[in-house]
């Protein structure tokens, strides 16, 4: 039973929009938020687009191909953190070659290609961007044989039941309207004995709704990254029982990091080297500074200076959050398709 993948025309960069269109989706991506929660959830697919047409040379700008964080070792870097922490991941699902695995969310294909280069196991990654997805070839090349991907919406997968050895979904979830619809379609395409694995953004239950710093820090994230909304902790293991599977292991990894070493030290400004400095206070107010520039001398387009100050200030929430203890970008879970597992 295969499905229609959503559509989208264009694949640009930010830098190939015209001013009107730059205008255009920032206007876009703010009326969505300003609508509420349930217009977000409701027109995600365009939230989400809008998002990444906008910021997607922002990231690789200051992250690089691998768009998440991971629990950091003393004196470990933060590119060295994020390889083996997608090692990991490999290793939870014991890919090999031979297995076909889907990538729920691939972004620019970081993930994706660490983990072919690892495993030798053949990879599809799904994205709703389709700049992205271009991005993602460029940045997979070097292992094109085993990767290839979908231009479609991850809460309606077009391939058919019982068709994928494994799964995963490397901090892609958060965009996800309903927790429980997409690990149900993310059941349906794995075959039995198959195992989904990943790593969610969540509020932790240090969070105190009704404390009004928390619900600021809460907003901010979600807006400067484009969630619906924000899950607290419990709800994942339950979205995943209620979709069919069988939990096998979910816990915070941020708790793993050395205590010099936190998650989110990478945009405090506290690691300085060349690769760095985007990600830092610093380094992100000086971008701004430059781009005002570029926009007066029309060298980016205007709002180019918005889209970076949206980022910032969800860059500085996301700081504030784990900082606080009230938000993980990390609860791991590990959770299996009940059945007898074939070999591949």
């Amino acid at each position: 039973m295969s499905r229609t993948p959503a559509k989208r025309s264009n694949s640009r960069s930010l830098a190939d929009l015209t001013p009107d269109e730059v205008k255009s989706a920032v206007d876009g991506y703010t009326a969505i938020y300003d609508a509420g929660l349930e217009s977000r959830k409701e027109r995600y697919q365009s939230l989400v687009n809008h998002y990444y047409d906008l910021v997607t040379d922002f990231y690789e700008f200051g992250w690089g191909q691998s768009f998440h964080f991971a629990p950091r070792r003393r004196g470990e870097s933060f590119k060295a953190s994020l390889l083996r922490h997608e090692h990991y991941l490999a290793d939870r699902l014991s890919l090999k070659p031979g297995m076909q695995v889907l990538d729920v969310g691939c972004g620019v294909g970081g993930p994706m290609g660490a983990l072919a280069r690892y495993s030798g196991a053949s990879f599809v990654g799904i994205n709703n961007n389709a700049y992205q997805i271009e991005r993602a070839k460029v940045h997979t090349r070097d292992v094109r044989s085993l990767c290839r991907f979908i231009h479609g919406d991850y809460m309606q997968i077009p391939e058919d039941n019982d068709h994928y050895d494994a799964a995963f979904a490397l901090e892609s979830m958060p965009h996800a309207p309903d927790k429980t619809a997409v690990f149900r379609e993310i059941f349906r395409v794995l075959r039995q004995g198959a195992c989904f694995t990943g790593c969610e953004w969540c509020l932790t239950e240090n969070f105190d709704p009704r404390n009004a710093e928390h619900l600021r820090i809460k907003n901010d994230i979600v807006t400067g990254n484009a969630l619906p909304d924000i899950a607290v902790t419990s709800e994942i293991g339950t979205a995943l029982r209620m979709a069919g599977f069988e939990l096998l292991e979910s816990h915070d990894l941020a708790p793993e990091s050395h205590p010099e070493m936190p998650w989110y030290r990478s945009l405090q400004g506290r690691d300085f080297s060349l690769t760095s400095i985007p990600r830092t206070p610093v380094g992100r107010a000086l971008t701004n500074l430059a781009l005002r520039a570029a926009e007066k001398l029309r060298v980016v387009p205007e709002g180019t200076t918005a889209v970076s100050t949206l980022l910032n200030r969800g860059a500085d929430a996301l700081v504030s959050g784990g900082e606080s203890g009230i938000f993980t970008p990390m609860f791991f879970f590990l959770a299996r398709k009940p059945g007898a597992r074939e070999t591949p």
